[in-house]
């Protein structure tokens, strides 16, 4: 029997994915729910398992887009598996014929007489339409474009693969590689210049002292992690505190625009930004705001390490009504993140570094982290996005009383 694999959907709002890769080959035999292909959806790239055992035929290359429900392969279900290393066996007896009796050479031909070049056409370097809007687009003067097409015409495919100048060589290697972006890849690219280009965003700063969650987690982080099966005491939860509590103290920051409308949430789903193996990924923490600091710290190690082994579904992703984005992991001390639409804020942590700054009228050491708050200011105005982050550096600034309500082993579930 024949069964025909259709690509599944990966979420409601999904309907084309692309062949990433094969994980077997035409004509292979697979086994019921083996991994055949890793597929990119918009969203995340998830793996396609084999619903039956049998022999598959691929019918889609890898890089191709496929609607959700279209015939990507067929596997023969009556096919039998190879036996080991028959194949191999059977061909070196074949191998052997071929050294015993090598065929005799052909009498060369005589070479064929060389065409007349042909005369230059009217075409020839001329783009076609769509070539020269890419050709424009690059910069490219289509002098530089050799055509392939009839009659030296320069095709799409010619300007596309058309590379600019880089100048006369002086010596050195100057190799380049062109290779096509995943799909997940191109949404984000997507997500992020609409971000720019359809929102009012804004960037407003400040800086936190560290020491009062520095002084907390050296105290508690060994008892944390004993009590919690090496579960670690780390910024996030602090952050994310944080953030949910100044959440319901400037409501329109967890707020979305929707046409002529705004959407209010009473409820704190935090967008944690994690670098994955495909690229940028975003789960979502779900109800922070009822979450505890080792339910935060849990959750956000689940959801990293489904990221990093590529098991992130779109599930994990979807949704979110504010975002968090950490910078600092990768060394950075200030920048102006983008927002995640259609969200309308995104908090940046940055590194920590140990600064002097006046304390009651004394220079003093302390460790300090520069904080910012991009957000759109169509619906969120300069006070509320000021007050917001005040808000934040107020609690992580006195995290004891503003959220350990004054009993750090309580909170900490201790």
């Amino acid at each position: 029997m024949i069964l025909e694999m259709k690509v599944p959907s990966p979420g409601e709002s999904i309907k084309e994915v692309e062949i990433a890769t094969w994980l077997v080959k035409d004509g292979d035999y697979v086994e019921k729910d083996q991994a055949i292909a890793e597929v990119d959806s918009d969203k995340a790239t998830l793996e396609l398992p084999a619903e039956m055992s049998g022999i598959i035929t691929l019918k889609a290359e890898e890089g191709d887009a496929v609607a959700v429900g279209a015939v990507v392969c067929l596997i023969d279900t009556d096919g039998v598996k190879p036996a080991g290393d028959a194949p191999a066996a059977a061909e070196a007896p074949k191998a052997e014929v071929k050294a015993e009796a090598p065929k005799a050479e052909a009498p060369k031909a005589a070479p064929a007489p060389t065409a007349a070049p042909a005369a230059t056409s009217y075409a020839a370097g001329t783009p076609s339409p769509a070539a020269r809007k890419i050709l424009d687009e690059k910069n490219i003067a289509p002098a530089t474009v050799s055509g392939t097409g009839k009659g030296g015409r320069i095709t799409k495919d010619d300007a596309v693969n058309a590379v600019p100048s880089m100048g006369t060589p002086t010596g050195g290697n100057r190799g380049s590689e062109r290779t096509k972006l995943s799909m997940l890849r191109r949404k984000v690219a997507e997500r992020l210049v609409a971000a720019k280009n359809e929102t009012a965003m804004l960037t407003t700063f400040n800086e936190v002292n560290m020491t009062p969650i520095n002084l907390i987690r050296n105290e508690y982080k060994d008892a944390f992690k004993a009590k919690h099966g090496g579960l670690g005491l780390g910024y996030m939860s602090f952050f994310t505190k944080a953030v949910t509590r100044a959440l319901e103290l400037y409501p329109d920051v967890n707020s979305m625009m929707d046409g002529d409308y705004k959407v209010a949430y009473d409820f704190a789903d935090i967008s944690i930004a994690v670098s994955g193996p495909k690229g940028l990924m975003v789960p979502v923490v779900r109800n922070a705001e009822n979450l505890s600091f080792r339910g935060i710290e849990a959750e956000i190690k689940r959801l990293a390490l489904r990221a990093r082994d590529g098991q992130i579904t779109v599930d994990d992703m979807t949704g979110g009504t504010f975002t968090i984005t950490n910078g600092g992991v990768f060394g950075s001390m200030l920048s102006t993140p983008i927002i995640n639409p259609p969200q309308s804020g995104i908090l940046g942590m940055h590194n920590i570094i140990e600064r002097p700054i006046a304390v009651n009228g004394k220079v003093e050491i302390h460790p300090m982290m520069y904080v910012a708050l991009s957000y759109d200011h169509r619906i969120i105005d300069g006070r509320e996005s000021v007050g917001f982050l005040v808000a934040v550096k107020e609690a992580l600034e006195n995290p004891l009383e503003l959220l350990m309500n004054g009993d750090a082993k309580r909170a900490l579930e201790l």
